[in-house]
Formats: structure tokens, sequence, C-alpha cells
């Protein structure tokens, strides 16, 4: 069974990361970056003030609480823990990934970028519920994609990364965010 799983999450791996294009290379290259979401997290953090006030601080340490349990335990007991290669590391996979920009990190099991991306687009769904937020399952949707398509995840890897981000977003605002409207109320 195991088996069968591993061998369709190749096989879609091929696919996605076959498809190659320049322009898709540089999106990808885009979605990847992120440095060039900065200016979205500044109007995200302006889209708490608008909601919340002076109180959007108490949310914006959610976010923080959720982003570095998302990204620890990623990086710091996934990764480690399975020891899955990155596509871009395998050299069983050598003549078969398109390897587009850098590869950085040997394994890839599960993604950062998915689980932090949708972490936030979570986050921001439950709290905020515009179309804004309806936007960002979109948006971490494509950056999540744009890892396969860059050759340093496969499917799987995005697929856990997604689900491990949205879990605890979900689980952490649920938690915490009637503690914070007592502050709001104030």
């Amino acid at each position: 069974m195991i088996e069968k799983l591993l061998e369709f999450d190749l096989y879609l791996f091929t696919l996605i990361n076959g498809l190659g294009s320049p322009y898709l290379d540089s999106f990808g290259l885009f979605l990847s970056n992120k440095f060039v979401w900065i200016p979205l997290y500044l109007y995200l953090i302006y889209r708490l003030y608008q909601k919340y006030g002076k109180s959007f601080y108490i949310y914006l340490i959610i976010i923080i609480l959720i982003i570095t349990l998302t990204d620890q335990l990623i990086s710091s007991f996934m990764k480690p823990y399975f020891e899955r290669l990155r596509p871009c590391k395998d050299p069983t996979l050598e003549d078969i990934a398109i390897i587009i920009g850098k590869c950085l990190g040997k394994y890839g099991f599960a993604s950062g970028h998915a689980a932090n991306t949708f972490a936030l687009a979570t986050f921001f769904n439950i709290v905020d519920k515009s179309t804004i937020s309806k936007l960002l399952l979109i948006w971490a949707a494509f950056v999540a994609i744009s890892r396969v398509y860059l050759g340093v995840h496969y499917p799987s890897d995005i697929l856990v990364g997604t689900m491990v981000g949205a879990l605890i977003a979900w689980g952490v605002t649920t938690i915490l965010t009637p503690v914070a409207n007592r502050f709001t109320a104030y």
C-alpha cells in the first residue's frame, strides 16, 4: 500500500515538476520567495488593526505563536525524524527532477512553506472571514504547488505541510481567540 502511495507521489511530482516554461519558472520562484510577501504581511497586520484597533497586537502574538509552532514542528521534528530526501537532493531522481533555483536543506518532509502559508491563511479565515481571507487560501495553494514545480518537495510533503499548518492554526486560534476577545472588549 505505502509503495503505491509513493509511486503516485512520484508520478504527481514528475507531472507538476515537468511542466516547464520560463514564465512558470519565474512565477514559481516569485511565489517561493518569502521576502516578496512582506507587503502582504504588512497589509494583513493593517487588517488586524482595522478590525481590532489597539488590541491588534494580541492577534499578532497569536500569529507569531502559530508560525513558530508550525515552523518548529516541521523543521526541528518532522524533517529530522522522517529524513525524507528532497527530490532535488535524491540521487535516484538526477535524471528526472528539474531543479529551478536553489535546493536548500537535505530533507523535505514536510513542507515548511506549505505549513506556514496555510497556517496564516487558516488563522485569517477564522478571525477575519473576509474575501481577502478566502484569497489567502488560494495564495497558500499556489505557494505550496510552486514548491513541487521548483523540484524541492514532493506533493505529499506539501499535503502534510498544509494539514499541519491548518491544524495548528485552527487549534491555537480556537483556544486563544476567546481569550483575545476578552482583551479587545475593553
